[in-house]
């Protein structure tokens, strides 16, 4: 398989991606349980949540694109992370997610653009990474596992969707200077 970094450059995420954003993470609404929304979004209603990802600090949003293709089937996924919960003291704490287009799993993408978010973080005051993985899903139980998660806690049926409830798996992973 040749490199995929020869063909694809981790950025930091723009306006101008919002529609491909849009569209991989309603593949994901539609047809998975990988999520708990429900309904698809419109990249109006995603805007919000774009701008809660600025260039730097401790909430990132970085994108994969393919430097070959042009347009948004150039954006290939992308990974965040994200505040953890709303209060102070879970400031050092961040949630952190990688959604790949339909197209562009099993390519090494997902390893990429998380190599890409942990480096940025490294720099950042941040102390604990949190991932929550509906069940079943081995890929990305594998992939957080690669990059040093380990599993913390399940929670039962915590979520329904598709008529079905579903587990959420937690990770955990440390960041930043070890004591």
């Amino acid at each position: 398989m040749p490199s995929i970094q020869t063909k694809v450059q981790v950025r930091t995420g723009t306006e101008g991606d919002l529609v491909a954003l849009t569209d991989i993470y309603n593949h994901y609404v539609r047809e998975t349980a990988l999520t708990f929304d429900t309904a698809p979004f419109t990249p109006e209603q995603r805007l919000p949540w774009l701008r809660s990802h600025p260039e730097d600090g401790p909430h990132r949003l970085l994108v994969a694109q393919d430097v070959r293709i042009v347009g948004p089937a150039s954006v290939l996924g992308y990974a965040t992370s994200s505040a953890f919960r709303p209060k102070a003291a879970y400031a050092t704490s961040v949630e952190v997610s990688v959604y790949c287009a339909p197209w562009a799993t099993g390519r090494g993408i997902g390893t990429l653009l998380y190599s890409s978010l942990f480096e940025a973080l490294a720099g950042e005051d941040v102390h604990r990474a949190y991932a929550g993985i509906t069940q079943p899903n081995d890929a990305s139980a594998r992939l957080h596992e690669r990059f040093g998660f380990r599993h913390v806690g399940t929670y039962a049926e915590v979520g329904r969707k598709f008529g079905t409830y579903w587990d959420v798996a937690w990770y955990e992973k440390r960041l930043g200077p070890q004591p």
